[in-house]
C-alpha cells in the first residue's frame, strides 16, 4: 500500500475484487444513455486499478470517466462481488479535488457554497406566504431545488400540510450542503450550523425534508448529529404522509418513480406506495422498480455538469412510464421530478409531478 492515493487505498482489496462480470453494465445508467464501457462501473474499477499500479495518474484524462456518475447505487446493488462502487468514487473524486483535478461544474458548487446560502447562488428564496421561524410540532425543511427551482411542488406539499391541519413551521434554510460529498468536496460547517441552530430554536419534535439527500444529509451525517441528540425525529416527508389519513381517490392509471437518494440509499420504498395505493387504486409498477429502478439521470451532479446524458438518463425511464400506459408518473423527489418533466417529450402524454402536488389537484377537483 502507497501513501500516494491515501483515500483509495482503502479501497485496494474492493477494486482488486471486481472480477470484469459485466452485470454493473445492464444497470448503469450512464452506460444505458451512452454505451461507453469507460462510464460504467467495470469500467471505472478498471481505471482505478490502473491508477493503484501507478499505471495512469488521477489527472483531467479521467474527469469525465470518474465525475460521470450519478452515484445511483444501481451498480452496487447488483454487483456479484459485493464492490461498493459509490463509495469508491466518491473516495477517487476527493483524491482528484485533492490534487487540484475537478469537473469545473463541481469546482463552482463548492466556491458558490462559499459565498451564497443556495447551490444556485441566489439571493431572493420564495417565502411562499408562510411564516418562518416560528413556534411548532414540525419543521419542514424544503431544500434548495424546491426552494429555487421545483417552487410549485414545494407550493402543493405545504398547501398539504395546512389541509392536514399539520402544526408546522418554515425557517431561514440553507443548503445542508450534503451533496458536497458526492462531487469530491466537504459539507459546510458553517452551513449546517446555520440549519442546527434554526431547527433548534423553533422546538420542534420532527423534522420534515421535502428533499430526499437532504434526508440522508440529516439522518446519517456526523455534522448533524445534535439534532438527533436532541431528539428530533427526522422523516422524509413520503414518510410523514403515509401516517396521514387522505380522503381522495381517483380512477387514474398512476405509477410511481423510486428516487435513488430515497430507495436504495434509504431504503425507503413502503411508505411511498402506501400512500399512493390509497388514493389511486389503478396503481401500476415500472417494470424496473425498488431496488431495481432506473435512476433519472439528475443525481452526483450530474445534471450541472452533463446535460445532455442526464436528459438521456431520463428519457429511457420516461419510456418505461410509456410502456406501461400510466397516465401520472410521481415521484417523491424534486430533482427527479425536475429532470424528468425537462426529459419528457411533447408527443408523451402522462403527467410528471410529486404525489403532493397530484392530492392537491384531486383535493381542487
Amino acid at each position: 500500500m502507497s501513501d500516494k492515493h491515501p483515500l483509495l487505498d482503502k479501497f485496494t482489496e474492493q477494486i482488486q475484487h471486481c472480477t470484469r462480470c459485466g452485470f454493473c453494465q445492464a444497470h448503469c445508467p450512464v452506460f444505458g444513455a451512452t454505451g461507453r464501457p469507460a462510464l460504467n462501473a467495470r469500467g471505472k474499477m478498471l481505471l482505478l486499478k490502473e491508477v493503484l499500479a501507478g499505471k495512469l495518474e488521477l489527472n483531467q484524462d479521467l474527469v469525465d470517466s470518474l465525475f460521470q456518475c450519478t452515484t445511483c447505487a444501481s451498480c452496487a446493488t447488483n454487483c456479484p462481488s459485493g464492490v461498493d462502487v459509490p463509495a469508491i468514487i466518491k473516495a477517487a473524486r476527493k483524491e482528484m479535488v485533492g490534487l487540484g483535478t475537478c469537473h469545473p461544474a463541481f469546482t463552482g458548487m463548492n466556491e458558490v457554497l462559499d459565498q451564497y446560502d443556495n447551490i444556485y447562488a441566489e439571493d431572493e428564496p420564495e417565502d411562499f406566504d408562510r411564516e418562518r421561524n416560528k413556534k411548532a410540532e414540525v419543521v419542514y425543511f424544503i431544500g434548495c431545488v424546491g426552494q429555487y427551482r421545483e417552487e410549485d411542488a414545494t407550493e402543493a406539499a405545504l398547501d398539504l400540510l395546512d389541509h392536514l391541519e399539520v402544526d408546522y413551521t418554515l425557517i431561514d434554510e440553507v443548503c445542508c450542503s450534503g451533496v458536497l460529498e458526492d462531487v469530491g468536496f466537504s459539507i459546510k460547517p458553517p452551513l449546517a450550523q446555520k440549519n442546527i441552530e434554526r431547527i433548534l430554536a423553533t422546538g420542534a419534535k420532527t423534522l420534515v425534508t421535502g428533499c430526499p439527500y437532504c434526508y440522508r444529509t440529516f439522518s446519517g451525517k456526523d455534522i448533524y448529529a445534535p439534532l438527533r441528540d436532541a431528539g428530533v425525529e427526522i422523516v422524509h416527508f413520503s414518510q410523514f404522509l403515509a401516517r396521514q389519513e387522505l380522503d381522495v381517490t381517483t380512477d387514474l392509471k398512476v405509477t410511481y418513480h423510486d428516487p435513488c437518494d430515497l430507495g436504495r440509499h434509504c431504503g425507503i420504498y413502503e411508505e411511498p406506495r402506501q400512500t399512493i395505493k390509497a388514493i389511486a387504486p389503478n396503481f401500476v409498477e415500472l417494470p424496473s422498480n425498488r431496488a431495481n429502478a432506473l435512476c433519472c439521470g439528475a443525481g452526483g451532479g450530474v445534471r450541472g455538469a452533463y446535460a445532455k446524458n442526464s436528459l438521456a438518463m431520463a428519457r429511457r425511464r420516461l419510456d418505461e412510464v410509456e410502456q406501461v400506459g400510466a397516465d401520472i408518473l410521481l415521484t417523491e423527489c424534486n430533482s427527479c421530478v425536475h429532470n424528468l418533466a425537462n426529459a419528457k417529450l411533447r408527443a408523451q402524454k402522462f403527467q410528471v409531478m410529486t404525489t403532493a402536488q397530484f392530492i392537491m389537484e384531486l383535493l381542487e377537483d
